[in-house]
């Protein structure tokens, strides 16, 4: 999307591979390092005027943006774009959410021009956890309690969207943080979608923590994620979400920054639905 504006990429890749080549061939510079290696971190960032920091849900958060915030303070970045989560303060029910708030403290005192955006669940999430089900067994086993369960969702392209419109944008205000919601819908809509899509009965089957647990170690979840989705599926039970609530509205930053409305929910399901499928 960068790149489809004009605007020169550097890619910072873990891993030198088939990902990282088809960054090149789209035209972006490659450097290979790690979060967590300070000095790869400040190869990465010299030269640089704008960086978006999207850590993976695994350990090391806070590690990591200590050197990128030292690294882009060096490298004179007037901009970054830190993604982190839709709740992020001292008492989200997550512990990642938590330290997603300790992230945004740590760009703002480096004086860089963070801007934070606040994404809630991805339909690419939700679909990689039905899949784990759907194929062999026809159900959605899941511990989101009963089908009245509300969720707010958002499609990763409109996070993409939002965070080039906000790289490539001209002014900002450092410090602003930006929610994003794509859909707020309850259990019950999203099990219809994916029957509707699919043509083929769907049912949903509720288990319990400690069993959804069992299954993401075996599936090897690494323990940060399993922990944070873990009390994430609790929060998500225990919130009772009204999607009349105006804090869960769709937002529409996604279509003023990321220039287009959100991608339904069912339109995602149709361009998945042969992934979906796959066994």
């Amino acid at each position: 999307m960068l790149l489809a504006r004009g605007v020169p990429v550097r890619a910072f890749v873990h891993t030198i591979d088939e990902r990282s080549e088809r960054l090149r061939a789209l035209g972006a510079e490659i450097v290979q390092g790690d979060f967590l290696d300070i000095r790869s971190v400040q190869r990465a960032a010299q030269g640089t005027s704008a960086i978006y920091f999207a850590y993976p849900v695994q350990d090391g958060l806070l590690d990591a943006a200590t050197p990128m915030a030292l690294a882009a303070r060096e490298a004179g970045v007037s901009r970054l774009v830190n993604l982190v989560m839709l709740q992020s303060s001292p008492d989200a029910p997550t512990p990642r959410m938590r330290q997603n708030y300790l992230s945004e403290q740590v760009f703002e005192w480096a004086d860089i021009g963070a801007v934070h955006i606040r994404a809630t669940i991805f339909y690419e999430n939700v679909a990689a956890l039905v899949r784990q089900s759907l194929p062999a067994q026809g159900a959605v086993r899941l511990p989101w309690g009963g089908e009245n369960t509300v969720l707010p969702l958002v499609a990763g392209e409109d996070v993409a969207r939002v965070a080039a419109g906000l790289l490539a944008s001209p002014e900002l205000k450092a410090g602003t943080a930006y929610p994003l919601i794509g859909a707020t819908l309850s259990l019950k809509e999203i099990i219809a979608t994916f029957a509707r899509v699919l043509g083929r009965d769907v049912r949903y089957e509720q288990i319990s923590d400690d069993e959804w647990r069992q299954d993401a170690r075996a599936r090897d979840y690494n323990p940060h994620a399993v922990e944070h989705l873990s009390s994430l599926w609790r929060a998500i039970r225990g919130a009772a979400i009204d999607p009349k609530d105006p804090r869960y509205a769709v937002t529409g930053t996604i279509e003023k920054i990321g220039g287009a409305p959100p991608k339904p929910f069912e339109t995602f399901v149709r361009e998945k639905q042969g992934e979906l499928l796959a066994s």
